[in-house]
């Protein structure tokens, strides 16, 4: 059977002896049960630890939270998730500093999946190949956002559509990006859900259409 494992270690940036904030449930239990593993990360055998740096308020919501050192993948973007999706579980102690930021490394690992056969080589080529298809899908991205304003040129339509095609964006990546919106839904953690429902919409797609009109307004 296939096993995905994902540790991590809880680093704080306050005074030794501080009392911590705490996650009701254990942090542990929440990252173990709502890891959605990036399936270009998972298809490629990318593994490895994205610190995440937050502020809690006091009244345990996560105000402030970012990538402070990445992999370069959708890892990054699912552990970052995760901690934002942790706002509001937090039991703070009054004592806590508001200011302090707080570090969470979070090391994907995964087992069963054959990656002892993908090389280091590969994965790095994978990782930069991650980053170079990011900027051209923020191209097609900005062309359909600009023609839902009407300030598009109709004549790089034909253009974008080539990088679709070499970007592989079809119905089927659309529908798998719907699928795991639709988990995030059932996670409670609507905003990642929206973020890919978006996503497929500025794809050019009416296929999100439903769930963007049904948790997005």
């Amino acid at each position: 059977m296939y096993k995905l494992v994902v540790a991590f270690l809880f680093l704080f940036s306050l005074s030794a002896g501080a009392q911590q904030p705490q996650l009701k449930g254990g942090l542990v239990a929440f990252v173990k049960n709502n890891t959605i593993y990036p399936p270009y990360s998972l298809h490629n055998c990318i593994q490895g630890t994205v610190n995440i740096g937050f502020k809690l308020n006091t009244k345990g919501e996560v105000y402030y939270s970012a990538v402070t050192s990445g992999i370069g993948t959708d890892l990054d973007d699912e552990a970052l998730r995760l901690i934002r999706m942790s706002s509001r579980k937090w039991t703070v102690p009054n004592s806590h500093d508001t200011t302090a930021l707080l570090i969470v490394p979070i090391n994907f690992s995964l087992s069963g999946y054959d990656c002892e056969r993908t090389s280091k080589t590969d994965i790095a080529y994978a990782i930069k190949v991650y980053k170079d298809e990011e900027e051209l899908t923020k191209v097609v991205s900005n062309f359909y956002r600009n023609k839902e304003k009407g300030t598009f040129k109709p004549e790089d339509e034909a253009k974008i559509t080539q990088i679709k095609n070499q970007l592989e964006i079809d119905d089927e990546y659309l529908q798998e990006r719907i699928s795991t919106g639709l988990k995030k839904i059932k996670q409670g953690d609507r905003q990642g859900a929206c973020e890919d429902f978006n996503f497929v919409k500025y794809m050019g797609s009416d296929k999100a259409n439903e769930w963007l009109t049904k948790y997005c307004k």
